[in-house]
């Protein structure tokens, strides 16, 4: 039996894994931004192919709709550490510098910071995003793994807060701290939120 020889015209016409991966990219990111200045009702999908310029149709092809653009524009792995080996009484410490360097890495979660200040699907996809990678995290240092929604729900309010302050509205005092100070600072109150007894 002799080996199929591959179509010409697919060879041709398929894109390359690599430029695949480049075209999604730059959808993914014009999304966030597009998503991030307009709200997500009035961003259109013409307009984030014209930000990433590309036809239309490359949109769709990729993500279908925008339903389905959105959801993949929002869905962000906070990348968040094992933090097994971390004594308990360091975990505090170690969350905020942790959501430091994921910020400071890249603008994804800024992004999707400023969708979730002004569309209600934005402050969901915020919402699910915490919930489910947060709460394992306080579930398995709080005092009772009952309040675990309550606890991380508070370190939520003070990463974003420290967030919103720093990357976003750009308070001059938030983003002249360093990484260290702001995690000495922000490092206490978080790991109180995670460990202290119920006040």
């Amino acid at each position: 039996m002799t080996e199929k020889e591959p179509d010409p015209v697919t060879q041709a016409t398929a894109p390359s894994p690599r430029r695949s991966d480049a075209t999604r990219g730059a959808i993914l990111t014009a999304a966030r931004e597009r998503f991030a200045a307009d709200g997500y009702e009035r961003a259109t999908i013409r307009a984030i192919a014209k930000d990433a310029r590309i036809d239309p149709s490359m949109v769709m092809r990729y993500y279908g709709n925008k339903e389905g653009l959105f959801a993949a524009a929002s869905s962000i792995d906070l990348r968040l550490p094992d933090l097994a080996e971390v004594p308990r009484e360091a975990v505090g410490r170690a969350l905020v510098a942790h959501f430091l360097d994921v910020w400071e890495a890249d603008d994804v979660l800024t992004a999707m910071l400023r969708v979730g200040i002004t569309n209600t699907a934005g402050a969901e996809r915020m919402q699910g995003i915490f919930r489910d990678q947060l709460m394992p995290v306080a579930r398995r240092v709080c005092p009772d793994p009952a309040e675990a929604p309550t606890r991380a729900g508070l370190c939520a309010s003070q990463i974003l807060g420290m967030a919103l302050t720093r990357y976003v509205l750009r308070f001059p005092p938030a983003v002249a701290l360093s990484g260290e100070e702001m995690a000495d600072w922000l490092g206490p109150t978080v790991q109180r939120y995670l460990t202290a007894e119920r006040p």
